[in-house]
């Protein structure tokens, strides 16, 4: 069935995967009626396809497929723009440009089920104590030995941020036994949750928790929310697991409280400055684990189906999916 509209959108891919989303793009579009007009002609023409923001034609550019960090280069120059896709979960870059007369959509719906494997796949090792059997076989006289363990089972699951990455989280953690609790801006009730707090309750929260995955946006009202008060109301036990944004965390805390063992051990997908410095001090702590923003990546066919599914949104002028709010942040 074709869409019955007259909209039509000449497409600027900006991306450091240009080329690959487009392939992907040309892949999903071909022999695919919902993209042909009435009249037998495309709705959606790939007009413009670059990985550098100065080859965009700001000028003429409506509808923009872009990485926040390369289109928030050129964002105030788009007169013509109506709306522009993020390939990004987070928008910090275009939310912090200060330009808001066009509709921004992220790229959600896809996360979830990559967060809740980073996430377990940490919580089980440390639950485990694989390290530990790792070191016990590695050794230069093997040791057979049981190691200390502290199973999942029972325990529970905090979660900062309960957007639709968070609520992935739930029913695996139900399916370990564990009891879920979130921390959001409004701490309205979400299913699963024994609980949400909100940030004014925050060592509440953290005094509620065995172990805790921030996934909360980048915005004003996060920046070093979790510190001082929030690391030592942890557990020995805990694990903390930062898989959102670097800005909520204040470094120093962290350090500080993994030093005073108030909590366990952290894993940190984010940080404040990316790539992370090799002289950070993360680097070298024995009860730090670190990634390089890789716990829930999308690929370019991931990008594909998000844009797509809003592109016949806008096509038929109906309310685009995903939308972010400039005044919230997110």
């Amino acid at each position: 069935m074709t869409a019955r509209s007259s909209k039509v959108i000449e497409l600027t891919i900006l991306s450091n995967e240009a080329n690959d989303i487009a392939d992907a793009l040309r892949e999903k579009i071909a022999n695919n009626d919902s993209f042909i007009g009435e009249d037998g002609c495309p709705l959606i023409t790939l007009k413009q396809i670059t990985t550098r923001s100065e080859d965009v034609d700001t000028k003429t550019v409506s509808v923009m497929l872009a990485d926040p960090d390369l289109a928030s280069n050129i964002i105030h120059s788009c007169t013509a723009l109506t709306w522009c896709q993020s390939t990004w979960a987070g928008n910090a870059p275009l939310l912090n440009a200060n330009k808001t007369n066009y509709t921004l959509t992220g790229l959600k719906g896809i996360f979830g089920k990559l967060m809740r494997e980073y996430v377990f796949a940490y919580l089980l090792a440390h639950a485990r104590n694989t390290k530990a059997f790792e070191q016990n076989q590695r050794a230069v006289q093997p040791k057979w030995e049981a190691s200390k363990r502290v199973p999942l089972n029972g325990q529970t699951l905090g979660i900062v941020g309960l957007g639709s990455i968070g609520q992935a989280l739930i029913p695996v953690a139900h399916a370990f036994g564990m009891q879920v609790v979130g921390l959001t801006r409004s701490g309205n009730e979400v299913e699963g949750a024994n609980a949400v707090y909100t940030p004014d309750d925050i060592e509440g929260f953290a005094n509620a928790c065995d172990h805790v995955v921030n996934l909360m946006p980048d915005t004003p009202t996060t920046q070093n929310l979790l510190s001082h008060g929030f690391f030592n109301a942890l557990k020995p036990h805990s694990v903390f697991i930062n898989a959102g944004r670097g800005s909520a965390v204040d470094d120093d805390a962290l350090i500080q409280a993994l030093n005073s063992g108030a909590l366990a051990h952290a894993v940190l997908d984010v940080f404040r400055s990316e790539p992370l410095d090799p002289a950070h001090p993360f680097w070298q702590h024995p009860n730090i684990s670190v990634t390089a923003h890789t716990a829930a990546e999308s690929q370019p066919s991931d990008v594909a189906d998000v844009f797509l599914d809003n592109a016949l949104h806008y096509i038929k002028g109906e309310p685009l999916k995903y939308q972010f709010d400039f005044d919230k942040g997110y």
